[in-house]
């Protein structure tokens, strides 16, 4: 299940992250000083809950502790980043000594606070090249000006879903592969009927789940900030132009306001009553956990699966889109750092740990071996989403001091723009990086 895909957007997860990143500032004082060979027993928070997604942790734990017969691991599930910040407080015994966090846009703040050792130690001690090891995009979000404080544990990319059979329907033989034919498409997929839809051939507005403007800006290969670490969305025009052939997509499907309404009917995202499983909707932009959801919710159409659209002057970098992911990482305020490290080391980079664990929860390996390996196990639909994930073009959301706070400060301004609120667009973008820029300032 896609839990970062969950969290990364969302206020209240970014909120808990800024709270614990603020009581963890000063504690990483604590030396990795333990001896890996003594018997110990660690501590390691994840936010898996569902039975098969903890019996898999579980089973990649077991192997560690094969391994590894003086270490123990307790594992504790369902935790969320606010359970995670009261027990880093409260340190103590009763605190994590491995943290586990759906929430990508946090690294920012763990690293910049100390509220996560840096692992740039261990991983020289224990000859792991990071750049040799991980995808560049991987490293890039699980780090923070130097400061390597968590390790990429799986990831997500994101793609096209799309219904064949509506696609057939519509006369429509392949995919989109530029933005003029997905709205093409789009349009070609939809049935009005009356002021409403019978079938929308994608909902385009940034509320309609994963369609987030980081996820459709990943397609125009933004600079979210200068070298000098200024925000850069007046600078760079990718930001306008993916604004702006967003909101007119919206128009030619029949405007914001109906399209919302629209999309007030919509069941849960991570129910059988997702849209795109109701027929409502015939192309989803989704990640690559919505094919199985799909077939788990027995749509009566035949699947496909495909990269995201990219801007017409971009063709040849077709097959590029957003990644994100799960980062490991050890509590600063550990007193078994270096027993920590070996079940980190052995999560995150051990090929077979690494591709067992993919296979079982349905996610997208994060080493540059497990995606080669051949025991990973690859479907038509998933390898669509792994060529995504190796696509030298595919970009994230790089990590800052305030977390994910200057996403929800760019989609808000995204949300206003394709309300038709912002009558310039330029000064509008120039306004928003002025804010971003202020709220890193505090941050740092």
């Amino acid at each position: 299940m896609p839990r970062a895909a969950r969290l990364t957007t969302t206020a209240a997860a970014l909120a808990a992250i800024s709270v614990l990143a603020t009581a963890c500032t000063g504690q990483s004082g604590a030396a990795a000083t333990d001896d890996p060979k003594a018997d110990v027993t660690i501590a390691f928070w994840h936010g898996w809950s569902a039975p098969s997604e903890v019996k898999a942790i579980q089973d990649s734990i077991d192997r560690f502790e094969k391994a590894h017969p003086n270490i123990k691991v307790k594992a504790t599930g369902n935790m969320t980043d606010d359970k995670i910040n009261q027990a880093l407080r409260a340190g103590g015994d009763k605190a994590p000594d491995v943290v586990s966090s759906f929430a990508t846009d946090s690294v920012g703040k763990f690293c910049n606070s100390g509220a996560f050792a840096d692992l740039n130690p261990f991983m020289e001690k224990s000859g792991i090249d990071g750049p040799k090891v991980f995808p560049a995009t991987l490293l890039e979000y699980t780090r923070y000006k130097g400061n390597q404080c968590t390790l990429p544990l799986l990831h997500d990319a994101y793609g096209l879903v799309y219904n064949k059979t509506a696609f057939a329907a519509a006369g429509i033989t392949e995919a989109p592969v530029t933005w003029s034919e997905f709205a093409e498409a789009a349009q070609k997929l939809t049935k009005p009927k009356g002021d409403s839809y019978e079938q929308l051939g994608v909902m385009p507005t940034f509320h309609g789940y994963e369609t987030t403007p980081m996820r459709l800006a990943a397609q125009w290969s933004p600079t979210y900030f200068t070298a000098d670490g200024k925000s850069n969305l007046a600078g760079d025009p990718a930001f306008a132009k993916m604004l702006t052939a967003q909101k007119d997509l919206v128009a030619k499907l029949g405007g914001y306001e109906k399209l919302e309404r629209f999309r007030a009917g919509f069941g849960d995202e991570w129910s059988a009553e997702h849209p795109f499983h109701k027929g409502l909707v015939a192309m989803q932009v989704d990640g690559e956990w919505r094919p199985a959801m799909a077939k788990e919710a027995g749509v009566p159409f035949e699947i496909g699966t495909a990269p995201l659209p990219v801007p017409d002057d971009q063709r040849a970098d077709y097959g590029k889109g957003y990644l994100s992911g799960t980062v490991m990482g050890i509590s600063s305020a550990s007193r078994k750092q270096n027993a920590a490290w070996e079940l980190v080391r052995y999560m995150t980079t051990d090929t077979e740990a690494v591709v067992a664990f993919a296979n079982a929860i349905h996610n997208i390996p994060s080493t540059l071996a497990a995606l080669r390996s051949p025991q990973l196990q690859v479907t038509p639909e998933s390898k669509t989403f792994l060529d995504i994930a190796r696509h030298a073009k595919s970009n994230t959301t790089p990590a800052r001091a305030d977390g994910g706070a200057y996403q929800l400060t760019f989609q808000d301004f995204a949300y206003a723009v394709e309300k038709g609120d912002v009558p310039d667009l330029a000064a509008g973008l120039a306004r928003t990086d002025r804010q971003i820029d202020t709220d890193i300032a505090k941050a740092e």
